[in-house]
């Protein structure tokens, strides 16, 4: 009677690739011939590598949960386990059947990105920031071969090396020859019949690592630097993808930033925007002070010429722009109203009237003026 795969490792039917790898993981460390020397110790640990083989692999695990056996060499089903691999297979059956081989059990690894927030002020002079990252590097234990410790894949039985395997058919054009990836090994010729108890066969487990990353002057919020070789190490041991480290600009509580230049708003009393004034602006420079001509109006802009942040690809820097806000007091005791109405005498503004210009009447107005005959 075959034996039940799940219940070998100890796990339900429905569970994930992730929980089969825990389990299997588990159940190795107790079980592996360096630990437990004796027979059936490792005729057991021979049960779960193989249910492991199985339940990992998901064409593997479709085939047993159908009832058929994956790792006979005909792969549980007869005839059918060669099939029809797609619209290349077809062509290859018209124009002579070419071996395309086995495919390299080795792969790149992912890209990874990860977002790192930084303040205004290290987008102006740049700034060294140190990352955390949970990322796949190579196995310690099988330096990425996937096998346990003294032990090497074996050539896969049921393609015998090839990485693929071949069905011939007969039709109304005649016989026809098909070919797939070997659904027991996965196209790579070899099975790790012993996979290595600390990685499960993949050749890589995950660490957390601290990566020192170097920001340069001038980057904007969005913007993504690429650390090559960085990233996941690939299935096998394989080359590591990259790590692309995306900026988070902090919202700054003085300056707003539009590309390389700055805007901050400065808001000066009346007193000091009719009379004139020098006001000190802390600026990322230092302090900067900043000229109020007599008689300045709200909304006037003064600009500091490079004093925004650094071109990243060009030369220089931006400026930053100082917009002016007049206050108007909304509070008066009767001693400053008194004065206030006293400065309004002395300038002959006891009856203010106001007026429009012409290019700043509204739509309403205008159609007013019509109706009036104005």
């Amino acid at each position: 009677m075959a034996r039940d795969h799940y219940a070998t490792l100890g796990v339900r039917r429905d569970a994930t690739q992730e929980e089969i790898k825990r389990a299997y993981r588990r159940l190795a460390r107790q079980l592996h011939p360096d630990v437990n020397p004796d027979r059936d110790t490792q005729e057991r640990f021979k049960e779960i590598t193989a249910a492991y083989e199985v339940l990992s692999d998901p064409e593997k695990r479709r085939i047993y949960d159908m009832g058929g056996d994956p790792l006979s060499a005909g792969g549980g089903f007869g005839d059918f386990a060669g099939g029809f691999g797609g619209l290349s297979d077809l062509v290859d059956a018209f124009f002579g059947t070419t071996s395309r081989g086995p495919r390299s059990r080795v792969r790149r690894g992912a890209d990874a990105l990860v977002p790192v927030q930084i303040d205004l002020a290290d987008a102006v002079f740049g700034t060294t920031v140190e990352l955390t990252v949970d990322t796949a590097v190579v196995c310690p234990t099988c330096t990425g071969a996937g096998t346990a410790p003294g032990t090497h894949p074996d050539t896969c039985p049921m393609c015998r090396g090839r990485g693929e395997v071949s069905h011939v058919t007969r039709s109304f054009l005649g016989q026809m020859m098909t070919s797939r990836p070997c659904p027991q090994c996965g196209g790579v010729g070899t099975v790790i019949r012993f996979p290595c108890p600390e990685c499960a066969g993949d050749g890589r487990v995950r660490v957390r690592r601290t990566i020192e990353v170097s920001i340069p002057a001038g980057v904007e919020h969005g913007m993504r630097i690429r650390l090559a070789g960085e990233g996941e190490v690939g299935p096998g041991g394989g080359p590591a993808g990259d790590l692309y480290v995306e900026i988070e600009e902090r919202r700054h509580p003085v300056f707003r930033r539009e590309g390389s230049d700055l805007h901050a708003t400065l808001q000066v009393p009346m007193t000091a925007a009719a009379l004139g004034t020098t006001l000190t602006l802390e600026t990322f420079d230092g302090p900067v002070p900043i000229d109020v001509k007599p008689g300045t109006q709200s909304g006037t802009v003064i600009t500091l010429r490079g004093k925004g942040v650094p071109r990243l690809r060009g030369m220089g820097r931006g400026d930053l722009h100082v917009h002016l806000e007049v206050l108007t007091p909304t509070k008066l005791d009767d001693e400053q109203a008194a004065l206030l109405r006293k400065l309004a005498e002395l300038r002959g503004e006891e009856i203010v009237e106001g007026s429009f210009k012409a290019e700043q009447q509204g739509l309403f107005s205008r159609i007013r003026d019509a109706f009036n005959g104005r």
